[in-house]
């Protein structure tokens, strides 16, 4: 059995970079993804779900650079179990856990304020083009 899941928003934070005891790099970021509508009454709704995201291995490494507090990104992985707990007023909440298998920038660093504009991205596991293989590389934006 396999399940997918693609979200489109924006990191709440930067993104936390750490070592697996064997080695492996996996980085931990958060992810608002936001829906806007117009209500029956004519008034602008909103909702916002988190969703906290693991990279892991090559593409952890190129998260942990590239990516920063409000930048816009896409994420394709799996979603995990439901991580439930209960808030300091004794209210139950859960939290939306997704490895990441393809995350792609859709914010460039000049729209984070930056000069330049940030990488492509990479599949988990593939590996970025050396420096004279740019023309064939797909960038996102």
């Amino acid at each position: 059995m396999y399940q997918q899941i693609t979200l489109v928003g924006n990191l709440g934070q930067d993104p936390e970079m750490r070592y697996t005891p064997n080695g492996d790099p996996v980085t931990s970021f958060s992810v608002a993804a936001s829906r806007v509508w117009t209500g029956q009454d004519g008034q602008r709704q909103e909702k916002t779900v988190w969703f906290r995201v693991s990279a892991w291995r090559r593409l952890a490494e190129t998260c942990n650079q590239y990516l920063a507090k409000g930048r816009r990104v896409l994420v394709v992985g799996e979603l995990e179990e439901p991580y439930v707990w209960t808030d300091e007023s004794g209210n139950p909440r859960a939290s939306l856990q997704l490895t990441a298998r393809t995350v792609r920038f859709l914010s460039t660093r000049a729209e984070a304020g930056e000069q330049s504009s940030g990488p492509p991205s990479y599949p988990d596991g593939e590996k970025a083009p050396g420096p004279n293989a740019g023309a064939d590389v797909d960038v996102p934006f």
